[in-house]
């Protein structure tokens, strides 16, 4: 591609980091062209950042971008009411702050009044002006200190406390399910032009049964949709019906997950979506948390435990091979600010796989593999049953048990 916006792009993946500079505008033959030193510094960008490494700046990527162009002390930092300050300095100062043990929150990059408040705190550990901003005589106490930083992973410890205090398990639990369709997100290169209208579909039918199921044993589902009133509709095969809820649209939609973190900010989340490969051979599932993609460092443990006993259901329940549970900094996981996980189905590029995601019964399979892997995380059992053998009476039997 030749666009003018090229010559800017070069400028922005050499402010993000990027050492290779033939991309420089005054090392190329045309700075307008997106040729393959472009192509090779874009995907770096891309897999150094936890992202889908496709070569293509989407919405994902330009954001990453944004971010990127700051490092910790090129400008002040402070809370700005209305339009937040947004960046990986600000990542790298609440990083900081929670290894020092004034934070105790996500790091995702924006100057919230939680990242103020640890802030102020410094400050007043310091002797400096206790105004919330991050200036020079700031930095320097930071730094100053900063020797004494440990990788004690402060920053998860209000999830590591929460973890540990969550009782009744799902009962009364806001679980926040987002199909495919609540997600922004870019459709894979090689994947056709049917591949978005099954995703939904099949995720969507995903998270209807969950729903119930969760309802079932006394949680609180929330489902996600930007548009109740029209589900998707493509047929998902002879076994295509409607589902354990009966046809019946669930109580609970909202049109975005913020919507219930405002007033339930302890909410779980789980985000559905299928996979599409160039290669017919690829298979399997995989879940997502919130982390490093590099060191594999959880900044939410509740997210990472999520991934890894829902994964452990669903290789079991449907013997889809396992293709790991892995951190990832991906908006979705970024920004919602509490608990989540990422939940890959399978491949509708395998013709094997894509049979299974059509047949209700799998799907069904799938469900009960995402609420036997909540009940794994909020629940400590001093004999647990095996992987894949927990029913849905059983979790019945549990809350009746305790009443």
């Amino acid at each position: 591609m030749t666009d003018r916006r090229v010559v800017g792009l070069r400028e922005r993946l050499l402010r993000a980091g990027i050492t290779d500079r033939v991309i420089a505008p005054g090392y190329a033959e045309d700075p307008a062209v997106f040729d393959e030193h472009v192509d090779r510094a874009v995907r770096w960008f891309q897999q150094h950042k936890g992202l889908i490494v496709d070569g293509t700046v989407g919405t994902e990527t330009e954001t990453a971008l944004n971010d990127a162009q700051y490092t910790l002390g090129d400008r002040p930092l402070f809370h700005q009411e209305g339009e937040l300050l947004h960046g990986d300095d600000v990542e790298e100062l609440q990083n900081n702050l929670s290894l020092l043990g004034f934070y105790y929150g996500h790091l995702d990059g924006t100057f919230t009044k939680k990242t103020e408040y640890a802030v102020k705190e410094l400050q007043r550990s310091l002797g400096v002006e206790c105004d919330g901003v991050v200036d020079l005589e700031t930095l320097t106490g930071l730094a100053r200190v900063s020797k004494k930083i440990t990788t004690s992973k402060a920053f998860s410890l209000r999830d590591h406390q929460r973890l540990e205090t969550l009782h009744e398990a799902l009962r009364d639990r806001v679980v926040v399910l987002v199909p495919s369709r609540a997600i922004t997100q870019m459709e894979p290169a090689s994947a056709p032009a049917g591949f978005g209208a099954r995703q939904d579909a099949i995720t969507y039918d995903v998270a209807l049964r969950s729903y119930d199921l969760l309802r079932n044993v006394g949680a609180a589902p929330v489902l996600v949709d930007p548009d109740p009133q029209t589900p998707p509709s493509p047929d998902l095969g002879e076994e295509q019906d409607t589902g354990v809820h009966g046809g019946v649209m669930p109580r609970d939609v909202v049109a975005s997950h913020t919507d219930v973190l405002r007033e339930r900010p302890d909410a779980l989340i789980l985000c559905l979506q299928c996979d599409w490969n160039s290669s017919p051979q690829a298979q399997g599932v995989s879940t997502f948390f919130w982390g490093a993609p590099e060191s594999g460092q959880p900044y939410s443990p509740i997210g990472q435990i999520a991934s890894d006993k829902i994964l452990r259901e669903l290789v079991y329940r449907t013997g889809a091979l396992d293709l790991g549970s892995h951190a990832r900094q991906w908006s979705a996981l970024r920004a919602a600010g509490t608990a989540a996980a990422w939940v890959a189905l399978g491949y509708l590029s395998n013709d094997a796989e894509a049979q299974n995601l059509q047949r209700g019964s799998y799907r069904a399979r799938l469900a009960e593999s995402l609420l036997c892997g909540l009940q794994r995380v909020l629940v400590t059992e001093t004999t647990p049953a095996a992987t894949g053998t927990m029913s849905l009476a059983d979790i019945q039997n549990y809350y009746r048990s305790e009443e």
